[in-house]
């Protein structure tokens, strides 16, 4: 799979100020050596392959690092003096109360933090016009959060001025700042974090990257996508049983996968029982001799029934873009690609006199709004946990993500700057070609 892009960029954490306060961890018996500590210089390569090593050995060029995640022994926020806020951006996610409850914990608990605030539906929240009063956090109030799906605090799109919601941060009292949220919202606590930076306020911002469909980049994964495709295990796999119960029956499962195709191809890697699956990364075909529609006449034609899943970004070309428009954020809306392909596979059949018995599923907002899974929780605890190692070390700009199996510090518009996709010439895509067996290509 596509993990980097081509240019690495900025990997430089900034820091608000020196740490003059020790770390409260180290009065409560934690051993001021060892692993779990860590400082500013501990980093991990960011690429790996031993090729990229022996060049910068054989060149003298320094090797791209990045910054490891971690409580540090001294600190730069006074506990007793701070105030956290917590914000949940965008489209609901398995793993957000997770997140805020490992916040709060973590905060309340760790550091002695007695402020937490927890900014309603999104960055409106932090405009004063819509009237959303913040609510108080406390261990309490969040302590059975996690058994749920959704968020405790509600979300929304669509961006707010930097500027009005920085004045509102400052208004609460507020020194650290969390935003659980996708790329936009990143792009938004960027836009937030350099307001503070112009007013020399010192207001950490701290990113919790939170995208379902796997796309963000420079991460080994994001939270809730493990439970979102296990919940599309669950889809896939009822299609499978639905299509092989009928005569030239058809299982038509649209997932989430907006520019990504992540939880399409795990999903049909998982079940292995998808015989095509269509993702944003891989164009596709109706008509021709190659395209989609010959291929599944040639499946049912010798197995009598077939699977198809479909990312919901996959074959956006079929439709007229100007026409869809953009949503609340600016991002381009897409066309309904599933029930786009049901319509046009039961007229296609229809032309030809063929029997067709097609079921359509589309469990997309059943996968999002479900509890995370166990192996998600500990992963947004792990998050939640380190985002306020950083925050209160005094970091500000970045988002806390693992890469190569450790937790790490990453600049906000380093990982802004473009989507993680699924590699067409990659071992993820080709393992899908081979467990689907559908062609490289569909069309000409």
């Amino acid at each position: 799979m596509s993990t980097t892009p081509p240019a690495y960029g900025n990997l430089t954490i900034s820091n608000l100020g020196p740490r003059l306060f020790h770390s409260p961890t180290l009065k409560r018996g934690y051993s001021p050596e060892g692993p779990a500590w860590h400082s500013d210089g501990d980093r991990i390569l960011l690429n790996d392959h031993l090729s990229v090593i022996e060049h910068a050995l054989k060149y003298h060029t320094p090797l791209k690092s990045i910054e490891l995640a971690g409580p540090r022994r001294e600190i730069f926020f006074d506990p007793a003096k701070s105030a956290c806020a917590i914000v949940t951006c965008g489209g609901l996610c398995p793993g957000l109360n997770d997140v805020i409850r490992a916040i709060v914990m973590q905060a309340r608990y760790g550091y002695g933090v007695k402020r937490i605030l927890g900014i309603r539906y999104g960055y409106e929240g932090l405009n004063p016009a819509y009237g959303h009063e913040p609510m108080e956090l406390t261990p309490r109030s969040v302590s059975n959060i996690h058994h749920f799906g959704g968020t405790m605090l509600g979300s929304s799109r669509g961006k707010q001025e930097a500027a009005v919601m920085a004045d509102r941060i400052q208004e609460l009292g507020v020194n650290m700042v969390f935003v659980i949220g996708g790329d936009g919202s990143q792009r938004g606590a960027n836009a937030l974090n350099q307001e503070f930076e112009k007013r020399q306020s010192p207001i950490s911002v701290i990113g919790v990257p939170k995208t379902i469909d796997n796309d963000l980049l420079y991460m080994d994964r994001s939270f809730g996508y493990h439970t979102a495709f296990a919940s599309a295990f669950q889809a896939v796999t009822s299609a499978h049983t639905e299509a092989a119960g009928a005569r030239n029956g058809v299982g038509l499962v649209k997932l989430m996968g907006r520019d990504s195709g992540f939880i399409a191809c795990s999903a049909a890697l998982a079940t292995g029982e998808a015989n095509f699956v269509l993702i944003p990364e891989v164009p596709f075909q109706l008509d021709g001799e190659t395209g989609l529609f010959a291929m599944l006449e040639k499946r049912l034609a010798e197995r009598g029934h077939a699977v198809v899943i479909v990312a919901e970004g996959a074959g956006q070309d079929l439709f007229d873009a100007g026409a869809l428009g953009t949503d609340a954020s600016g991002n381009q809306r897409y066309g309904d690609i599933g029930t786009f392909l049901k319509d046009r596979f039961s007229a296609h059949f229809k032309s030809k006199n063929t029997e067709l018995n097609l079921k359509y599923i589309d469990p997309s907002y059943i996968i999002r709004s479900v509890p995370a899974a166990p192996e998600d929780r500990v992963f947004c605890s792990n998050l939640g946990r380190h985002a306020v190692h950083a925050a209160m070390a005094g970091k500000t700009g970045m988002v806390v993500a693992r890469w190569h199996q450790r937790f790490v510090h990453l600049p906000m518009d380093l990982v802004t700057s473009g989507r993680r996709k699924v590699d067409p010439a990659g071992d993820l895509w080709r393992s899908v070609l081979e467990s689907t067996g559908q062609p490289a290509k569909m069309g000409t």
